[in-house]
């Protein structure tokens, strides 16, 4: 352990600590509400009148690119909340992420042109990747194996919920007549990152990261109070404690790992499985809903301020929806909701595009004042208009309780402690590189080639469908260390449900029979050397 890494674990240890892991969870996963305010911070926007005449009537080009500059912050802050996480520890990621955060959006509601608002959101962004990478790490590293599928999931709910308030929020201040109407809803942006930097030194530090710097009376200590309540008998603690030191001296023969490490034949495919978990989110439409569903419900014909309540709706279904994921993904498992999600998805893209397609008229010179809508469905066909609103309603209805929080949690989950961090965050820079590059191909392509870019997204469901299906293997109720195993046994994707990792010979309360004498007088011993 280094002077720097001891100086900064001192100073985060100082505070008390909370143990429960739901406020744990509830406190980290702010950056997913941090995250979901910068999606609608945006979208309630993008067609007022105050927003468009003060920033000169963005184009096109320029619109998707005020909106993908946090995408882009987000790609750079995820690839370096690695080295912090690594070196550092999870938790100055999340402070990192809050300070990035809190300074990007002063600049934003302080914004005098397209340039300034562009750089505020850029520096918004680079904290969120900080925490779009640490705090689904860290919450894998800390949560008991049996809810962790629950307790990654809040992160996704997190988002979804910073996205339906912050929508609110926007509408409500839509009303301010002048700048106000958007520059108070910017400058709220800043009361998560507050609460969320306040409150990152009253958590405990992964005990995994803890374990693998040689601070395992810390780790132990975590790992007794989270999981077991404070009985260090417990049977999940025991086997915790072991499957991580078994770990760790796997991990001492990888304690150089580097980026491109991920990519050797022994780890391209986990590799590979991750990053394109990460894509397909993307890849599915789903941000763009959320980006530019003002836009959707204009080709449905709405205007004004009946676009944006009816739009509201969806942001609604998003939180409400995400909610049965919380319940059951530990139940249920991650293929299955992956595999019917996109079934879903694609149904409903397909949907629209065909809705659209028959019923729609050309707009060549734009829609209620915007260029980028190019098509929209006249009034006589008021059924078609419900149609298309159904099906995006119901597109979100899919999404949130499957590829949402999902694939979060999965990215956390596959990789071992050595990689984590680092996989996590390259996982997630491909995530964001892909929002980037969506956020500036939408708004283009809406304006291109209209009702078509429905049946991009649709082909990509269909893709994702068969990926999952066989390269995504099943991590539900494995702890992190026999997900590792799994994937070092080469155990084909559609047999992973029924996979049971060799495990340690135990008595009938579950404790390891080698290890039971001594574990506790060996276990400290080892741990503090």
């Amino acid at each position: 352990m280094s002077p720097l890494q001891s100086k900064f674990i001192t100073a985060y240890d100082k505070p008390p600590k909370t143990y429960n892991i739901y406020v744990i969870a509830t406190i980290s996963t702010l950056s997913g509400l941090m995250f979901g305010f910068d999606i609608s911070s945006v979208s309630s926007f993008v067609s007022q009148e105050h927003y468009l005449k003060f920033f000169n009537h963005p184009s096109a080009i320029a619109q998707g690119g005020i909106t993908a500059a946090m995408s882009g912050g987000s790609f750079l802050g995820s690839l370096a909340s690695a080295f912090t996480s690594d070196t550092l520890g999870r938790r100055i990621s999340m402070t990192l992420c809050s300070f990035f955060w809190i300074v990007g959006a002063i600049i934003q509601s302080s914004s005098q042109n397209q340039g300034q608002l562009i750089a505020g959101r850029l520096i918004s962004g680079i904290g969120i990747g900080y925490g779009s990478s640490a705090a689904p790490t860290y919450l894998s590293e800390i949560s008991p194996p049996k809810v962790r599928g629950a307790i990654g999931s809040l992160f996704q709910f997190a988002v979804t919920v910073g996205i339906m308030i912050m929508f609110y929020i926007g509408y409500g201040c839509s009303f301010i007549n002048g700048t106000g109407s958007f520059r108070v809803a910017w400058g709220i942006q800043i009361i998560p990152g507050l609460i969320l930097m306040a409150g990152i030194p009253f958590l405990p530090e992964s005990p995994r990261w803890l374990a693998s710097i040689g601070h395992w009376d810390e780790a132990v200590e975590i790992i007794t109070r989270v999981t077991g309540k404070g009985d260090a008998s417990h049977r999940d603690v025991v086997i915790q404690l072991e499957e991580i030191k078994e770990q760790l001296i796997i991990d001492e023969n990888a304690s150089n790992f580097q980026y491109w490490d991920l990519f050797r034949k022994e780890n391209i495919k986990r590799t590979s499985v991750g990053i394109f978990a990460q894509i397909w989110q993307q890849m599915c439409g789903m941000n763009v809903m959320m980006y530019y569903i003002v836009y959707i419900f204009e080709m449905a014909g709405m205007t004004g301020n009946i676009n944006l309540v009816s739009s509201s709706i969806q942001y609604v279904i998003n939180v409400v929806m995400t909610i049965p994921a919380l319940l059951f993904i530990d139940k249920v498992g991650r293929r299955p909701l992956l595999l019917v999600g996109a079934v879903l998805m694609m149904t409903w893209l397909f949907a629209s595009a065909g809705l659209l397609a028959t019923y729609s008229q050309p707009q060549p010179n734009g829609f209620d004042g915007n260029n980028t809508v190019r098509i929209s469905i006249p009034d006589t066909e008021g059924k078609a208009a419900k149609a298309v609103i159904a099906c995006s309603f119901l597109f979100v209805a899919s999404f949130a309780p499957t590829w949402g929080p999902g694939i979060w949690l999965y990215c956390s989950e596959i990789f071992p402690t050595h990689q984590r961090a680092k996989a996590s965050a390259l996982c997630a820079a491909f995530n964001w590189i892909f929002n980037f590059a969506l956020s500036m191909f939408v708004p283009s392509a809406f304006r291109n080639i209209t009702w078509k870019t429905y049946i991009v997204f649709g082909v990509m469901c269909i893709a994702m469908f068969f990926h999952v299906y066989f390269m995504f293997p099943e991590t539900r109720g494995k702890t992190l260390e026999e997900i590792s195993k799994m994937w070092d046994e080469n155990i084909p994707a559609w047999k992973t449900t029924s996979y049971i990792p060799d495990m340690p010979i135990t008595d009938d309360k579950g404790v390891h029979l080698e290890h039971k004498e001594n574990l506790s007088g060996e276990l400290s011993e080892e741990l503090s050397d």
